[in-house]
């Protein structure tokens, strides 16, 4: 059988499409599947936060005029302190106040003794908030006699001696405020002139109308909110159950709900975010973030049954596209067996060309089994035979151009090194010979000259040999730099450390001023002198000198300037002089080795070049500022950061 695929033409090609096409095509599907579900997720996170951010605004809009109904009216318990004047704060907070459902004022033990132990105003909007029906009065009352120093509204503002937001279920409602009495409330401290505790102001918002303003907007049919408080506990939920009886906490076994300990967790810490979590058996999509204000946190979750629905209904589209993949697919391959005898026909084009006279053909070498595998190497083993011979004349021809060109263009570049290398040799051999002569010169006069020469002579004699030999240091380092030797030796120093930058700067200034003593350097910078940044401080010290030096050399004298300034990721150096300047024509020239503007100037023309290839390698860049016409102004630019 095996054999017989080998030499049927039709079935390898058939069979060799086959298995080429069906993993591509699936392993396309599966990329398609696994990037649609990704980015269904992505959007999903994105509308849920989105939602989950509008309903904590419209929340902190409703707590805000709780809030802020409570602190425009408590002093008025402070400045008229009997019964009825708190009967009538409280009214008055709920009357003008539509969205809050109640308000009480009360005191501490015995503030009225004729009125007993405790005294308690209360006001309450009737109307079933549960249906939301409107209000068409304010029932206000002394509650009756019960000890509420222990309640949690009044205890929690009287420890904390601020005000608070609490969330609670008080069975013993009496007037019916919510269904079964669920609460929350803002909670104040009063106090009097002389700062003595009075009691406390709490403004009740039914939990029922805080979860209707909460689940008025969902992304999803089946998603729902849930609210928690500091230790976890629920009192927003659509299982009534739940409320103020169980926590995040409660039946989640730490081993296999990790990730609902962790979610809790990041709950009650005020922490926001998103998470994948798997609720009451079903994977959901939580993002969560806390309300402002209080030590509440809440959370919308989606189940991902809701988000992957429209996901999970592309898999009867991707049947049809396996279906008709698998057509395309015999399709192709009735095609690529009507394609199997194009090898014949593309031979036969090649023989009628030769026949012409022109063996400029290529026939290449098969590997098949069957016949026209056979038919296609005696071709080719033809043709060979016939070109060889002139592929061999063609190759020697060609080869004999090629190193005549290669030998022509060899001595153009030897000639021209050759005649960089003498004047190299000249210049340097010119900007070495004067300051060793001037050594020289002076050090002949101090032997020779036996009478005692006066101390200023002496003085400017010695200054003039350590002039000469500083400069033939520079030298001698610009050339071991420029070396393969100094290049080797650059990479090694390269080693990033932290250097200060106005140290480096005060530096380069002080061995400025060895050359040119007269010369005054103002020196600005914007950094404070702890300022540090990841480099080399050789390498940048030996650059920053280097532009000072120049400065100093081509300037008036006079006008020699470092600033140091920086932006949101780099330190800029900024050496700027007033001197003659740098020609248009000639700016493109001064970072190449070698190259000097005026031939007659000292220098080898590496100062430059050697500078900004220093702080290339250390992630900078050294330019010049085409923008300033009154001299030049050079610019070294370091990263503030390691990269």
């Amino acid at each position: 059988m095996i054999s017989r695929i080998r030499k049927s033409l039709s079935s390898k090609l058939g069979l060799s499409i086959l298995l080429l096409a069906i993993p591509i095509f699936v392993l396309s599907l599966g990329i398609l599947f696994e990037q649609s579900r990704n980015n269904i997720k992505k959007e999903a996170t994105q509308l849920a936060t989105e939602v989950l951010s509008n309903t904590t605004q419209r929340v902190c809009r409703h707590l805000y005029t709780v809030e802020t109904a409570t602190n425009s009216n408590d002093w008025l318990a402070g400045l008229y302190l009997d019964a009825d004047s708190l009967l009538s704060l409280t009214r008055r907070i709920v009357a003008l106040n539509p969205h809050i459902d109640g308000c009480s004022v009360s005191t501490e033990p015995f503030t009225f003794p004729k009125l007993g132990r405790c005294f308690s105003a209360y006001s309450v909007r009737e109307g079933d908030s549960a249906r939301q029906s409107p209000a068409d009065s304010v029932v206000t009352v002394i509650e009756e006699e019960y000890d509420y120093f222990e309640k949690l509204w009044y205890k929690k503002p009287h420890t904390l001696g601020k005000p608070c937001w609490v969330v609670f279920s008080d069975d013993a409602d009496t007037l019916q405020l919510t269904l079964d009495g669920m609460i929350a409330s803002y909670c104040k401290p009063l106090y009097g002139a002389d700062s003595r505790f009075l009691g406390v102001i709490s403004t009740d918002l039914s939990l029922l109308r805080l979860s209707r303003i909460i689940t008025a907007e969902k992304p999803y049919p089946n998603s729902y909110f849930v609210m928690i408080d500091s230790d976890g506990s629920y009192f927003i939920h659509p299982d009534p159950s739940k409320l103020f009886t169980q926590t995040m906490f409660s039946g989640a076994d730490p081993a296999r709900d990790a990730r609902r300990f962790a979610l809790a967790h990041e709950m009650t810490q005020g922490n926001h975010g998103s998470m994948a979590v798997t609720i009451d058996g079903a994977d959901c999509l939580v993002c969560y973030q806390p309300v402002p204000g209080t030590s509440w946190s809440l959370a919308l979750i989606c189940p991902d049954r809701d988000i992957l629905h429209h996901y999970h209904r592309l898999t009867y589209i991707v049947l049809a596209l396996l279906a008709i993949g698998l057509v395309a697919i015999l399709l192709l391959s009735r095609r690529a067996v009507a394609q199997a005898t194009k090898p014949i026909r593309e031979l036969l084009e090649k023989t009628q060309i030769i026949a012409s006279g022109n063996y400029e053909v290529h026939i290449r070498k098969s590997t098949r089994y069957d016949a026209v595998g056979h038919l296609q190497n005696s071709f080719a083993v033809m043709l060979r035979s016939l070109n060889f011979h002139m592929g061999s004349v063609r190759y020697t021809v060609e080869q004999t151009e090629r190193r005549n060109k290669e030998l022509s263009e060899a001595t153009r570049l030897a000639e021209e090194a050759d005649k960089q290398k003498t004047a190299f040799i000249q210049n340097v051999t010119h900007q070495i010979r004067t300051p060793l002569n001037i050594i020289m010169g002076f050090a002949q006069v101090i032997r020779d000259y036996n009478v005692l020469m006066p101390e200023d002579e002496m003085k400017s004699i010695t200054e003039t040999m350590m002039h000469n030999t500083l400069l033939l240091n520079r030298m001698v380092l610009m050339l071991y730099d420029s070396s393969s030797t100094g290049i080797s030796e650059e990479l090694k120093m390269l080693n990033k450390e932290n250097v200060s930058c106005n140290r480096v700067a005060r530096q380069s200034i002080g061995h400025t001023a060895k050359h040119f003593p007269q010369l005054s350097i103002d020196f600005q910078t914007e950094l404070p002198d702890d300022f540090t940044i990841p480099s080399n401080s050789l390498y940048l010290m030996r650059s920053l000198r280097e532009i000072l030096y120049n400065a100093a050399k081509y300037s008036d004298g006079q006008h020699v300037s470092l600033h140091i300034c920086q932006t949101a990721t780099t330190v800029r150096f900024i050496v700027t002089d007033t001197g003659r300047g740098i020609a248009a024509a000639d700016r493109d020239l001064i970072f190449e080795p070698f190259i000097k503007v005026d031939d007659l100037s000292e220098g080898l023309g590496l100062g430059l070049p050697l500078s900004k290839r220093h702080i290339q390698n250390l992630g900078g860049d050294l330019t010049l500022d085409t923008n300033y016409h009154d001299g030049c102004r050079f610019i070294i630019e370091l990263p503030k950061h390691g990269s």
